[in-house]
C-alpha cells in the first residue's frame, strides 16, 4: 500500500497544510471550553457584562477562525484526494491496458473493473481522511486531557480513567466489527453477480423455466448479506450506550466531586462545565478514530490489490523504433511450427501455414479444434508458447502494435458494440472516414439493409453492448468497421454464424470484389461458406487435418469430409 504513496507526492503541499489547518482549527476548539469557564467564573459570576462581552467575542472570532480553518483543511484535502485518485486511475488504467490478453483472462474482467472504480475510491477516500482526521483526532484527545489538567489536577484524573475505558471499547468494537465490515463487502459483491448474470441472462432464465430457482438463489444471497449486516448492526447498537454510560459515569463522577470542591472553595462551576466538554471531546474524537482503523483496513485491502495488479509486468514486449520493411517475396502470413497453451493442454499443436499474399483462406474444424485461438495468435492478442509467426517475413513481435494493428484487422466472433450511434462504431477503425467510407463499407457487410430502415440511419443510438440490435445486426456492423480500416490482411472468425446462408453468401461475394489482390482468412463451421477459398485449412483437437483446396480434402482429408457428411 505505501507504494501508492507516490501519488501522493505532487500534492505535497495539500498533505502538509490540511493538517496544519486542521491542528489549528482543533487549538482553537479545545480554548473555547477554558473562555466558557472564564466567562462564567469572571463574568456571569460577578455580572460583569462587559467581560462576558469581551470573552463572548473572542470565543465568536475563535469560532470564525476554527470554521476557515476547518474548510481550508477541506480544500486541501479534497484537491489531493481527487488528483491522487485521478492520477491513480489513469496509471492503473493504462498499466491494465499494457497488459497481455492471457494476464487479463487470468484475472478476469469483474475484478479488474472493481479493482479500477472501488479500491481507487476506497483509497482517495482514505487519503481525504488521513488529511482531515488522522493528525486532529490524537491531538483532540491529547489536547483534553492537557487543558483538564491546567484547569484542575484532580478532577483531571476522571478524565484520564475515563480515556482507556474509551479506547478499550474502541478497541473491542474495531475488532469484531472489521471483519463483519470485510464479510459484508464479499457479500455485496457475490449479490451483485447474481444480480448481474439474471439481468444479462434474463431470456435464458425464463426459455428454461429457472425463475423460481434464480429466486431462491438471490434470497439465499441476500439473507446471508442481510444476517452479516444484523450481527454487525448488533456490535454497533453496544457501542453508542457503552460509550455514552461511560460519558455519563465520567460526568457524574465530575459534578460529585465538583460539587463538593465548590463547596470547599477549590474549584469554580465554569471550571466544570470546561471538563463536561473535554470529556465529550475525547468521546467524539475516540469514535473517529474507530472509524479511521475500519477505514485503513480497508485501505489496506484495497492497496495491496491495486499494488499486486502494478506488479504485475506485461509478459508481452511491444517493439519500438522504426516498422521492419517487409519482404516482397514472403507470405502475407506464415506459421512455423506454432504451438499454444491457455495453461492446462496444448490449445495448438505443431501448425504450419503460409497464406499468399492476396489468397482468401478458409479455415473450418469442430468446436475447440483451436480456430478462434489460431486467428488471435495472427492478431498476436497472445505469443505463441512456441514456434514463430511471421507477417510479411517480418516476425510478429519486431512489429510495433501501431503497425500490427494496421496490417492485420479482425471482426471477432463475438460483436462488441459500445454506446455511441452506428456510424461511431463502425469508424472505430477509422476516425477520420468519410460517411461515403462508412456507407460502403456498409454495404460490403449487407449492413444498408437494416440501417436505413431505422429512423435515424447511421446517427441511430446503439444501447450498451448493442442490446437493441438482433445478432446478426450486431455482426454485420463489425464486419463493416473491419471492412472500414482497409487492413492488407483481414480475418473474420465466424463473424457470420448469425446470418442467414442468402446474406452470408452475398457479403462472401461483396468481400471478394471489394478485396480482389488482399489477403482474408475466413473462420467459419460452415463448410458453404469457406468452400470457394483459395486454400482451406481443416484443424481437428488443435493439429492441422488437412490443408488444400475444397476438392483435394474431399479426396485426401477425413476429419473434412466428416464435416461435408454432417452438413449435406
Amino acid at each position: 500500500m505505501w507504494k501508492l504513496a507516490r501519488y501522493l507526492r505532487p500534492y505535497r503541499r495539500e498533505c502538509i497544510l490540511g493538517p496544519l489547518f486542521k491542528l489549528l482549527e482543533a487549538i482553537f476548539e479545545l480554548l473555547l471550553p477554558t473562555l466558557m469557564a472564564l466567562m462564567v467564573n469572571n463574568g456571569v459570576a460577578r455580572h460583569d457584562r462587559a467581560y462576558v462581552w469581551h470573552i463572548g467575542l473572542l470565543m465568536a472570532g475563535m469560532a470564525v477562525l476554527g470554521c476557515a480553518s476547518a474548510f481550508t483543511c477541506q480544500f486541501f484535502a479534497a484537491r489531493a484526494s481527487q488528483g491522487f485518485g485521478t492520477v491513480l486511475r489513469n496509471d492503473l488504467f493504462k498499466h491494465i491496458s499494457s497488459l497481455s490478453m492471457r494476464q487479463m483472462d487470468a484475472f478476469g474482467t469483474e475484478t479488474l473493473t472493481n479493482r479500477l472504480t472501488n479500491d481507487v475510491t476506497t483509497l482517495q477516500t482514505g487519503a481525504a481522511m488521513a488529511i482531515r482526521l488522522l493528525v486532529r483526532a490524537p491531538f483532540i484527545c491529547i489536547g483534553a486531557i492537557v487543558m483538564a489538567l491546567i484547569l484542575n489536577r484532580q478532577l483531571a484524573l476522571i478524565v484520564i480513567c475515563a480515556t482507556p475505558i474509551f479506547a478499550l471499547l474502541l478497541y473491542l468494537f474495531t475488532k469484531y466489527s472489521t471483519p463483519l465490515y470485510r464479510a459484508y463487502q464479499k457479500g455485496l459483491d457475490h449479490l451483485a453477480v447474481v444480480v448481474r448474470e439474471n439481468l444479462a441472462g434474463v431470456r435464458v432464465i425464463r426459455a428454461f423455466a429457472k425463475v423460481p430457482q434464480e429466486k431462491r438463489r438471490f434470497a439465499d444471497s441476500n439473507d446471508s448479506l442481510t444476517a452479516t449486516a444484523l450481527r454487525l448492526g448488533r456490535i454497533s447498537a453496544l457501542l453508542n450506550p457503552l460509550t455514552t454510560l461511560v460519558v455519563d459515569a465520567a460526568i457524574l463522577f465530575v459534578l460529585w466531586f465538583g460539587g463538593r470542591m465548590i463547596g470547599q472553595g477549590t474549584l469554580m462551576k465554569g471550571e466544570i462545565i470546561a471538563f463536561v466538554n473535554y470529556i465529550t471531546y475525547i468521546l467524539i474524537a475516540m469514535v473517529a478514530l474507530s472509524n479511521l482503523i475500519i477505514l485503513f483496513t480497508r485501505c489496506a485491502a484495497s492497496g495491496r490489490r491495486v499494488a499486486e495488479l502494478f506488479a504485475v509486468q506485461p509478459d508481452m514486449e511491444q517493439a519500438e523504433g522504426p516498422v521492419p520493411e517487409p519482404d516482397a517475396d514472403a507470405p502475407a502470413v506464415e506459421l512455423v511450427h506454432v504451438d499454444f497453451s491457455y495453461g492446462g493442454g496444448k490449445a495448438l499443436e505443431d501448425i504450419n501455414l503460409r497464406v499468399l499474399c492476396g489468397q482468401t483462406v478458409g479455415i473450418i474444424g469442430g468446436t475447440g479444434s483451436g480456430k478462434s485461438t489460431l486467428v488471435s495468435l495472427i492478431a498476436r492478442f497472445y505469443d505463441t508458447t512456441g514456434g514463430e509467426i511471421r507477417l510479411g517475413g517480418v516476425p510478429i513481435q519486431k512489429l510495433p502494435d501501431d503497425a500490427l494493428r494496421n496490417l492485420v484487422c479482425i471482426a471477432p466472433q463475438r460483436t462488441v458494440l459500445l454506446t455511441g450511434t452506428i456510424a461511431e462504431n463502425i469508424r472505430m477503425a477509422r476516425r477520420g472516414a468519410t460517411d461515403t467510407q462508412v456507407k460502403a463499407a456498409a454495404e460490403i457487410a449487407q449492413a444498408v439493409e437494416f440501417i436505413e430502415k431505422m429512423p435515424q440511419e447511421y446517427a441511430s443510438r446503439v444501447e450498451r453492448g448493442g442490446a437493441n440490435l438482433s445478432g446478426g445486426q450486431r455482426q454485420r456492423i463489425g464486419v463493416a468497421r473491419a471492412v472500414l480500416a482497409d487492413a492488407d490482411i483481414l480475418i473474420l472468425d465466424d463473424a457470420s454464424s448469425a446470418l442467414d446462408y442468402g446474406t452470408d453468401a452475398h457479403m462472401r461475394g461483396a468481400l471478394r470484389r471489394a478485396r480482389a489482390g488482399r489477403t482474408t482468412i475466413l473462420v467459419s463451421q460452415r463448410a458453404a461458406a469457406i468452400r470457394d477459398a483459395d486454400v482451406i485449412l481443416v484443424l481437428d483437437n488443435g493439429r492441422v487435418a488437412g490443408f488444400g483446396t475444397h476438392e483435394t480434402l474431399q479426396t485426401g482429408c477425413p476429419a473434412y469430409r466428416d464435416i461435408l457428411a454432417t452438413q449435406a
